[in-house]
């Protein structure tokens, strides 16, 4: 009986031996599919650069003294590190928190709604996290960088 029923439907494509030095350059990711990867690439950069999230809170917090000497590393820089190059590491937490957020709240809300989970709503949601995150970065970045 499977012989019969196998043999009236059409045979589906069978992709093996993907190169991945060919094959993924090539590949077109849905917006669904980048927002997840940076989703996780954002929780990497968090987790790696917490002691340095630790310390900026830790002096901006501290005293007034501290405080200003934390101000200080942002104009002049830290050791052999200029200061645009702490702004530029700043402006990377700024992203990495927002966009983590936008896109954890993204994950809650499809976990909550599962009559939600659609791809027209995935594509949707997605586009909404990228927006939200790259606006609220760019604004945040300009009174980092003293724009206003």
């Amino acid at each position: 009986m499977t012989d019969l029923a196998s043999s009236s439907r059409a045979k589906r494509p069978e992709f093996r031996n993907i190169n991945a030095i060919s094959d993924l350059p090539t590949y077109k990711f849905p917006i669904a599919a980048i927002v997840s990867i940076m989703h996780r690439i954002s929780g990497a950069i968090l987790f790696v650069l917490m002691p340095f999230i630790i310390w900026m809170f830790d002096t901006s917090v501290s005293s007034e003294i501290s405080f200003a000497r934390f101000t200080h590393v942002f104009s002049a820089g830290i050791g052999f590190v200029p200061g645009w190059f702490v702004k530029l590491a700043a402006l990377g937490i700024i992203w990495s928190y927002l966009h983590h957020f936008a896109a954890g709240m993204r994950h809650l809300w499809m976990d909550v709604n599962h009559d939600a989970v659609t791809k027209q709503f995935g594509r949707s949601s997605a586009l909404a996290v990228l927006t939200v995150s790259l606006l609220l970065t760019a604004a945040l970045g300009a009174k980092l960088f003293g724009l206003y």
